[in-house]
C-alpha cells in the first residue's frame, strides 16, 4: 500500500491510529456483554466545509480512487446502517474504510 499521508500531519494520523486501537480494545472489552463497536472511515467526502478546497486538489484526489467518482455523504451513511442493523451483530473490532477503494495500491 502506497503511504498517502502528507507531512505535518503527524497529530491528525496519531488521533486516526488511536480510534483504531479504541475500537478493538473496546470491541473485546464489551463483546461478553452482547455490544459491538466498530469504526468507520471514511475518505474525503465533499461537503459544505469543503468548498475552498482548490478543483485541482479534488481532481488529484479523484485520480487516487479505483470507483471513478466522490465518495457522498450517503456512502458513509449506508456503512453506518449496516453496523447499526441487526445483521452485524457478529461484526464488532472492525473498521470499514469508505473511499471508493483508494489505498489499494
Amino acid at each position: 500500500m502506497v503511504d498517502r499521508i502528507p507531512p505535518g500531519r503527524t497529530a491528525y494520523v496519531t488521533a486516526k491510529s488511536a480510534q483504531v486501537g479504541l475500537t478493538r480494545s473496546w470491541a473485546r472489552e464489551l463483546a461478553p456483554f452482547g455490544i459491538t463497536v466498530n469504526a468507520v472511515a471514511p475518505g474525503f467526502i465533499p461537503v459544505e466545509r469543503h468548498i475552498d478546497i482548490p478543483a485541482e486538489i479534488r481532481t488529484a484526489y479523484l485520480g487516487s480512487v479505483p470507483a471513478g467518482r466522490m465518495g457522498v455523504p450517503e456512502d458513509v451513511a449506508h456503512a453506518v446502517s449496516f453496523f447499526a442493523a441487526e445483521a452485524a451483530g457478529f461484526v464488532t473490532g472492525q473498521r470499514l474504510v469508505v473511499a471508493g477503494g483508494r489505498g489499494l495500491d
